[in-house]
Parts: C-alpha cells; sequence; structure tokens
C-alpha cells in the first residue's frame, strides 16, 4: 500500500490517498510519513481523518512533529492538540525547542496549560513527568448508575475509562473499581461497598523504572500517582509503561555493548555523534586491556622457555572465562531488572553460581583435554603431553568458576553502591576475568613445568 501511494503523491491523486488512509493505523500512517520528503509530509498528513490525525501525530518522530507544527496554522495546531492526550503533549513538547513550546502552550487552553506545567516540574525520569491528570475520579457514596452517569459525561476526555479512581473530598485516594465490576452490578449498588481499598500506587517521584515494574508484578492497565498526603494527582497507563520498559532495555543492551545510550534514531544520528557515542568506551576498554599486555609481557620469556604451546591456548582460556562471566551477568542482571534478586540475596546467588560454575568448568575442562590430546596431538601433530594438556584444562577449570563468581557479584555490588548494573556487564567482565586468567594459566604453567 506504501507504493501504491507513492505513485498517487506523484500523480497527485489526493483524493485516492485520503481513501487509503481512512484504512491504516497511526502507526502505519506515522512509519509512512518518515519515508517521504519533508514538502510531501504536511501534504499527506493534512488529507488524514480528523479521528486519526491527533494519533498518528504522537507516533511520529520530533523531527516530523516539529516540521509539521512549523508548517500549522494556528488553528490546525490547536485542532492536533485538543485531541491529544495530556501525557502525549507533555512528551512532544520535551522533545521540542523553546519557540515551539511557547507556541503549543499558546495554542492550549488554560486547564491544559496548567496541567502542562504542573507534569513538566516533576524530573524528567519521575512517576509524576509520565502520568497524565485526564482519569476518572468517582466518590465512594454514588451508585453505580450515578458513575455511569458520569463517565458517559466526561469519558470523551480520559485517557483511560476501564479503571477508576474513588476519592474523598480533598483528592485522597480511598479506593478504586473497574468497569466491569460495576457492569456486573445493580445500578443502585453503592460504589463503596463494590471498590477496592487496597489500592497500589506509586509516588510522583518514584523513579519510571520502578513504575514499569509494578505494571508487570502486579498485571495493571493503569496506576494511580498520588503525593506525599496519598492525594491523587495523575495516572499512568500501561502503554506509557510499555514506552519505558522499551527504553529501559535499549538503553541497558547499549551499556553492555559499551555504547552510550541514545533516543535518536540510528539512521537519524549523524556519523559524529555516533562517533562519540562509542569512542569513550572503547578508550576505556583499550586502556584497561593494557593490563592483559602488561601480564603476557612478565611471562613471556619464561612461557616461551616452558613450551611455545602455552600461547596458543591463551586466546581460548580469555574467551571463555569472558562467555563464561558474561552469562552469569547477564543473568543477573535480568534478575534485578525484573525484581527477583536483590542485594540481600548475594549469598543465594554465589552459592548457586559456584555450583553452576563448577559443573560447567568439569565439562568444559574434560572435553578440553580430550581435544587438545586427540585432536591437537594426534591428527595435527601438535607435541601436547598429558601433562601439558591436564595443565591447561585446570587452567580452564578455575577461570570458568572465578569468571562466573565475578560475573555474578560485580552487576549486584554495582547495583548497591548506585550504579548501573548494565554497565559493569560484558565489556569490563571480560577485561577483568582475561587478566585473571592470564595470571593463573601463567602462575600454573610456572609451577608444574619449571
Amino acid at each position: 500500500m506504501e507504493q501504491q501511494i507513492f505513485d498517487l503523491l506523484e500523480q497527485k491523486n489526493y483524493v485516492e490517498i485520503k481513501r487509503l488512509l481512512q484504512d491504516m493505523k497511526p502507526q502505519d500512517i506515522a512509519l509512512l510519513l518518515e519515508d517521504l520528503k519533508d514538502s510531501q509530509i504536511p501534504v499527506v498528513f493534512r488529507l488524514l481523518p480528523k479521528e486519526i490525525a491527533a494519533d498518528t501525530f504522537v507516533e511520529m518522530s520530533p523531527d516530523n512533529q516539529k516540521l509539521l507544527i512549523n508548517c500549522f496554522t494556528d488553528a490546525e495546531l490547536k485542532a492536533v492538540l485538543d485531541d491529544m492526550f495530556l501525557d502525549d503533549t507533555v512528551d512532544v513538547i520535551e522533545e521540542m525547542p523553546a519557540n515551539v513550546v511557547k507556541r503549543i502552550l499558546n495554542q492550549s487552553d488554560a486547564q491544559s496549560r496548567q496541567w502542562i506545567n504542573e507534569v513538566l516540574k516533576y524530573p524528567k525520569d519521575s512517576a509524576g513527568s509520565l502520568m497524565t491528570m485526564e482519569y476518572v475520579n468517582l466518590k465512594k457514596n454514588w451508585t453505580v448508575k450515578q458513575c455511569f452517569d458520569r463517565i458517559r459525561k466526561t469519558a470523551v476526555d480520559k485517557e483511560t475509562i476501564y479503571t477508576c479512581y474513588v476519592t474523598d473530598g480533598t483528592r485522597k485516594l480511598i479506593g478504586r473499581v473497574s468497569l466491569r465490576t460495576m457492569m456486573l452490578n445493580a445500578y443502585e449498588t453503592v460504589i463503596e461497598d463494590i471498590m477496592e481499598t487496597n489500592v497500589i500506587s506509586v509516588d510522583t517521584d518514584a523513579d519510571k523504572e520502578f513504575v514499569a515494574s509494578q505494571f508487570s508484578k502486579y498485571d495493571l492497565n493503569a496506576i494511580p500517582v498520588v503525593d506525599k498526603e496519598n492525594r491523587i494527582v495523575g495516572i499512568i497507563t500501561v502503554d506509557d509503561a510499555m514506552d519505558v520498559m522499551e527504553e529501559e532495555a535499549t538503553e541497558d543492551i547499549s551499556k553492555m555493548a559499551a555504547v552510550t545510550p541514545s533516543d535518536t534514531p540510528y539512521l537519524d544520528q549523524s556519523v559524529w555523534r555516533i562517533w562519540l557515542n562509542r569512542v569513550p568506551w572503547l578508550m576505556l576498554l583499550m586502556i584497561s586491556a593494557t593490563f592483559t599486555g602488561l601480564i603476557i609481557n612478565t611471562y613471556e620469556a619464561t612461557l616461551s622457555a616452558l613450551s611455545p604451546l602455552l600461547f596458543a591456548c591463551i586466546p581460548m582460556l580469555m574467551d571463555t572465562g569472558g562467555n563464561a562471566g558474561s552469562q552469569a551477568s547477564v543473568t543477573v542482571i535480568r534478575g534485578l531488572a525484573l525484581d527477583e534478586i536483590e542485594f540481600k540475596d548475594l549469598a543465594k546467588v554465589l552459592w548457586k553460581e559456584i555450583r553452576v560454575s563448577v559443573l560447567l568448568a568439569i565439562a568444559l575442562a574434560v572435553v578440553c583435554f580430550g581435544k587438545l590430546l586427540l585432536i591437537d596431538n594426534l591428527i595435527f601433530g601438535y607435541d601436547y603431553t598429558v601433562t601439558l594438556s591436564a595443565l591447561v584444562a585446570v587452567s580452564l577449570l578455575i577461570t570458568v568458576v572465578i569468571a562466573k563468581i565475578v560475573g555474578c557479584l560485580l552487576p549486584l555490588i554495582a547495583k548497591k553502591i548506585k550504579l548501573d548494573p548494565a554497565v559493569v556487564a560484558s565489556p569490563f567482565i571480560t577485561t577483568i576475568v582475561d587478566a585473571l586468567s592470564l595470571i593463573i594459566y601463567c602462575n600454573i604453567s610456572v609451577a608444574l613445568l619449571s
């Protein structure tokens, strides 16, 4: 369909384009607009039906949003803003330069401006910055019929109506009730009799990653945000929580690969920005890896005198140790992210990883010993004796055990001292394990062969 729209644009057949756009989802239209020329984006956007224009605008990249805002008349901008939910408007504002923000605020009504300014005052990574104030609030003495009347009257402006919140006269959160519960009860039923009083909520200053974990933990579709006096100030919906989860996963993957995270899509980043995101990490890892070279230089003469074949096994030992450490670290980092593991579980994690590492180390050492004797020695003719093969196998066994211990401990320690566990993942663990494996290998070689 996209190619068909491109062809119709060339033919300037806007009537047919408008018909095709009516059957497309906002997310797909946003992707389509990304592939258009800058001059074509406003043309196609103005063909969108009013009911999906705002949803499409929310899904677009900040650059294209800025392009459209600059092309919009004040009336067009106000029409789009009026159909957007508050949290989406705040997300757009956070990505825009000051002159664009001023224009957006000028086209918002007084109530919306007040709400936007209220949300913008919270730290960027807090629950307050994610919330919307467009929720349904009910009173405990209302009947189900009164609640339905309230929902019908105000639902068009609310982000979700499936979960409603019960407050007192001072906006204190005292309960919640789902639309399903109300539908299954008689009209004359009082809300106080059917509402849940044990409501899961978060503070306005709560970290957004913690907020996202609550959705997963309690299987929520919305969570209320309260102030210090337990007064509800807004809600966060599951779609916003999913965006946070995606951002955090992307950030962790970037850090584990030794790349500075970026919110900008890869193709939209300049070469210099990509260079800047990568070069500090590579320099740091390069400098830390020089310790490995120092260790090799220290033992080079001794190992060469004992057996030239000892050097051939160094890459295998380092790679296996690094991979073993990375396995343990990634497992622990995932457990930390899902709140399955805490620092108090350090002893349990360590004991489990020690047992696992011993089993893995024995299996790898046996295979390594057999491979050196049967394949390298008999088939390829390298002079790997039983003693030399056993030395390498024992070194590998000890390396794997130590790598697993380092891999499981570092993320837990990093979390305890308020660092991101992902930062100490694969690159740094590999560097540490490389140095340790070389020291172990060289000392065992000297002890057994001298």
